[in-house]
């Protein structure tokens, strides 16, 4: 799917191309991803849990977060905050009502315009989990996201390497998910919405065959500018054929913005709207440097 939106924010424009593509890969019969791919909000869900009900997880946190969140309506950070939260009420729910034995729940990645303070926007990113969200610069592809996973812990402590990580036979086991727990926090960040900007939203399906040097390079042949459909059928059927041994689904985000809407007082305002929502908040921010290669 693909689509481009002209979107007003605060004394300016941004345009939005954004599209999105997913598959069960070539092992697993049944696809437990979900995702949402609708100006503002763009959300990447891998379902866990198996028995059938994880891709019930994954739908239900979807769902919550777009009842929250309606369509060309720009949220607040506290707002988007909030729905995270019923996104996991709603899975907690949802495994009530069907009954589910054990664990069923989901990671979240989440990329979002939020309106701050006069007239500035941000892109407000979160995650739960090992689903990851990239910026892509045209030269280089960063991570911003820091999993919430077993070996990124030993990674983050010395006890293990980034390409340790990449074959440890607990590199599947997450320490954070939505629907597990009565409350979950997000490691949540603000970025400024200025200039060219390509985001890559991603299910552990893309990261599990395709290393950051890989997913570099299909996006450097393709190319992000004006094709981010191609952009996104390429990296998932790349990965399906380095193995797929996993569901996969990728959205990429391309934002454009026609005069810069952050000035020289974003990062004051930033800082304030995370002592808004809470200074627990500040213990969830990306580590820097974080995350496994």
């Amino acid at each position: 799917m693909r689509d481009e939106t002209v979107v007003p924010v605060g004394s300016g424009i941004t345009r939005i191309a954004v599209s999105a593509q997913t598959s069960a890969g070539a092992v697993r019969p049944l696809n437990e991803d979900s995702f949402r791919a609708e100006v503002p909000l763009f959300v990447v869900a891998d379902g866990m849990g198996g028995h059938e009900r994880g891709d019930v997880a994954s739908r239900t946190a979807i769902a919550a977060l777009a009842e929250r969140v309606a369509a060309d309506a720009v949220p607040t950070v506290d707002e988007l905050i909030e729905a995270i939260a019923a996104a996991n009420d709603a899975v907690r729910a949802q495994s009530e009502r069907d009954g589910v034995d054990g664990v069923s729940g989901t990671t979240l990645v989440v990329l979002s315009l939020v309106r701050g303070g006069g007239d500035a926007a941000y892109w407000l990113a979160a995650n739960i989990g090992d689903s990851r969200l990239y910026e892509w610069t045209g030269r280089e592809l960063k991570q911003l996201t820091v999993d919430h996973s077993f070996v990124q812990e030993l990674v983050d402590t010395g006890r293990l390497t980034a390409e340790e990580a990449l074959v440890h036979p607990e590199r599947n086991v997450i320490t954070r998910a939505v629907g597990v727990r009565p409350d979950v926090v997000a490691d949540v960040w603000l970025l400024p919405v200025s200039g060219e900007q390509v985001f890559l939203l991603c299910s552990d399906g893309l990261t599990r065959e395709l290393s950051d040097d890989a997913i570099a390079e299909v996006l450097m042949r393709h190319g992000a500018a004006g094709e981010p459909c191609s952009i996104a059928d390429a990296l998932v059927a790349a990965a399906v054929d380095a193995g797929g041994s996993d569901n996969v689904t990728v959205i990429v985000v391309e934002s454009s913005s026609a005069t810069a809407l952050v000035d020289a007082g974003a990062h004051d305002r930033i800082a304030s709207t995370r002592d808004r929502v809470g200074a627990e908040l500040e213990d969830t921010l990306p580590r820097s440097g974080g995350g496994a290669a």
